[in-house]
């Protein structure tokens, strides 16, 4: 919303305009954009003199959807800033076999195949507990969706949560799944894999990309999410090496290296 700002800044001062996208319209919205809204960033992406990107998925978007020239868009990952997450006060576990939702509960973060894996999953796993974290419009839709299946019992809403709550959430978490239809990057599962956390992340997000080992799955395919959290659940070893892998990933994902590739950018238009 702030680039009819920027646009106009770069007319009355003759500089140049970067608009750096975390997120789109189509991301947030699927296919039923709000058409002012999609206007004002269709225009604020036409008069940049660059673009900044968070992920090539977000690239991908700004081409095919805004019509931008791929040679106007650079791609800088977001960051992860160091934790020390030793000192988190533990809380009494809910059960040996934890599965984690933690995000706002909105058509983009996919909650709905969250559960829809989870009923899956609780067919192999019945002792299995899942934890969504997380507010949004659709929180009495998935609440109501839990119900209709009957596993309430096996679901814990938390609300919104932050800070510390969140680190204790993963204290208790043996895996954290990120279900995103559109995910423009996604440092959330960043934040789980510091504090130890094996992470299962949808095909369509940026946090993919530079996520080797970690499990990715298609949004829609349930059933693959299922058996990807039944594995991870099902073999200590497989979660080991997932947690050490990825940890070892997350230490050159750092927002230096963003800047760093930022402030080049700026120079060169200057």
């Amino acid at each position: 919303m702030t680039f009819p700002a920027g646009i106009a800044a770069q007319q009355v001062s003759n500089k140049p305009l970067v608009v750096h996208v975390h997120s789109t319209e189509f991301d947030r919205s699927g296919e039923y954009v709000d058409q002012k809204v999609y206007a004002i960033e269709r225009e604020g992406v036409e008069k940049a003199d660059h673009i900044l990107a968070v992920s090539k998925w977000t690239k991908d978007i700004l081409v095919y959807r805004y019509k931008v020239p791929a040679e106007k868009i650079s791609v800088s990952y977001n960051g992860i800033t160091p934790k020390d997450l030793t000192t988190t006060p533990a809380i009494p576990s809910i059960g040996s076999h934890v599965v984690t939702f933690l995000g706002r509960l909105t058509y983009q973060k996919g909650p709905f195949y969250f559960v829809e894996a989870a009923r899956k999953v609780l067919e192999k796993f019945p002792d299995a507990h899942f934890v969504v974290a997380g507010s949004g419009d659709l929180f009495p839709q998935v609440v109501e969706r839990v119900a209709q299946l009957k596993l309430s019992s096996r679901f814990h809403f938390t609300g919104f949560l932050k800070g510390e709550s969140i680190d204790k959430v993963w204290s208790v978490s043996s895996v954290y799944v990120m279900p995103s239809v559109s995910e423009p990057f996604g440092i959330t599962p960043l934040e789980a894999i510091q504090a130890g956390v094996p992470v299962i992340v949808s095909n369509q997000s940026g946090v993919a990309e530079v996520m080797p080992h970690a499990i990715k799955v298609d949004f829609w395919k349930t059933d693959d999410l299922a058996d990807a959290i039944c594995n991870v659940l099902a073999y200590e070893s497989l979660s080991t090496t997932l947690k050490k892998n990825s940890l070892k990933e997350i230490k050159n994902i750092t927002w230096d290296k963003a800047a760093k590739k930022i402030k080049t950018i700026y120079h060169e238009l200057i």
